[in-house]
């Protein structure tokens, strides 16, 4: 029972730092991101690959975070010409397009079946303590990028973006520069995605193509909804939540014995979504967001 515990508390980790880089992204500056899971899964597989190559967790992390950021850049120039629905369209595209590379590319990314033998940190403590220690690492992480990214909101910089937010064009107006803001914010939030791909990829060890469906993308926006918009604290709730609810959820069949395993997966989705459009109705600003007014 701890197993499982430590275990759903890593996956709720890994997916708070996909949550808080989203909401850097849309909460703060309104940037609509549908291409969340392609940082995601360029982190995962830029780690393993150089942890592969290199014997060298620590400078998997590093690549993740580097590839992943400069991965975002020309998607940052694409959105200083784009409205906010044009550029959910791109980054969704964006998102298929990795997926794709990452599935035809197998001398590089194995294909469809993937990487596998990724090392993991603290292996060597054995079954249990390694868990823990793996779950330290994510808290950690965790940590550091919510001090980074609260003093970057807490900044000029950060009423920037807020201020893009609202009414971009009274930014530029005041000669301030909108686009370059954007960049800047857009690459941030890659980083802290390919971070999170790199905590999941070394966690479980291998990776495929097939875990970085853009369903992956929406779990991440119900998560930062659940939460409350532009919150590191409900991003970290939203985290949560939804974690324990698609949890929680696997458990159904116990108590509906009748149900077949192969209609599980149906009957679990349409529970998730029924789950999640209560906690909408009757909380809809999130869990830490503000009040709407009446």
């Amino acid at each position: 029972m701890l197993a499982y515990l430590v275990a759903v508390a890593i996956v709720i980790g890994i997916y708070a730092l996909l949550t808080i880089s989203l909401d850097l992204q849309y909460g703060f500056t309104g940037l609509v991101n549908f291409g969340q899971v392609a940082f995601y899964a360029l982190g995962a597989y830029a780690s393993a690959l150089t942890a592969l190559a290199t014997h060298s967790v620590a400078l998997g992390f590093v690549a993740a975070i580097v590839v992943a950021a400069i991965a975002a850049l020309p998607i940052g120039a694409l959105a200083l010409r784009l409205r906010e629905d044009y550029l959910a369209i791109v980054t969704l595209g964006f998102s298929e397009v990795v997926r794709l590379v990452l599935l035809n590319e197998e001398k590089l990314t194995g294909g469809g079946l993937g990487l596998t033998g990724i090392p993991r940190p603290f292996a060597n403590l054995g079954p249990g303590a390694a868990e823990i220690a793996y779950l330290a690492l994510v808290v950690a992480c965790n940590i550091v990028v919510v001090l980074i990214v609260r003093r970057v909101t807490r900044s000029p910089f950060g009423r920037l973006i807020r201020a893009i937010r609202d009414n971009e064009v009274t930014v530029a107006s005041l000669g301030k520069s909108p686009p370059a803001a954007k960049v800047k914010t857009l690459v941030l939030g890659a980083a802290i995605a390919g971070l999170a791909g790199a905590l999941y990829a070394h966690y479980i060890t291998f990776v495929t193509p097939d875990q970085y469906l853009p369903v992956v993308t929406f779990y991440v926006w119900m998560a930062s909804i659940l939460g409350g918009v532009s919150t590191l604290r409900g991003a970290i709730a939203g985290a949560a939540v939804l974690v324990l609810i698609l949890e929680g959820t696997r458990f159904v069949r116990d108590f509906f014995p009748s149900i077949l395993a192969v209609q599980m997966a149906s009957v679990r989705l349409a529970l998730v979504g029924l789950a999640l459009v209560l906690f909408v109705l009757y909380r809809p600003q999130g869990v830490f967001g503000r009040a709407l007014p009446r």
